[in-house]
């Protein structure tokens, strides 16, 4: 998402990043993304749960998507971090326009589930126009 950061100026979208972690993974992953935006610990997991993003099964964490992922990274030679913090609490993607109304909801089946950030700006640039 950060390689999209002019484009989501642009469309005046202000990214918020959550995580339910609060201790070293997340300053590990600030750090190494050189995040710029807000990003909120849900420690009680309050909007995860009222997003509907409850536990993943082992096989949608560690089937062949995320797999797929891990293996991406590693040749590129970064080593995946072992996490200290609940591996299967799924994540996803929430847009929420001024006005409140939400936009898009997705609830990530698997670690690398996504939408991509193109579609994210189609549907910005279909409400704003």
């Amino acid at each position: 998402m950060q390689e999209q950061e002019k484009n989501l100026e642009e469309l005046d979208i202000e990214p918020l990043i959550v995580t339910f972690e609060a201790g070293f993974m997340t300053r590990l992953y600030v750090q190494d993304t050189g995040l710029k935006w807000p990003l909120l610990i849900d420690e009680d997991r309050t909007l995860y749960r009222g997003y509907g993003m409850l536990h993943a099964r082992w096989w949608e964490l560690w089937g062949p998507a995320t797999i797929w992922i891990y293996f991406k990274e590693l040749l590129r030679g970064k080593r995946p971090v072992q996490s200290s913090g609940d591996v299967s609490q799924r994540g996803g993607d929430v847009l929420i326009d001024p006005a409140g109304i939400v936009r898009l909801h997705h609830i990530g089946r698997t670690p690398a589930d996504r939408p991509p950030v193109k579609s994210i700006l189609q549907i910005v640039r279909e409400y704003s126009s």
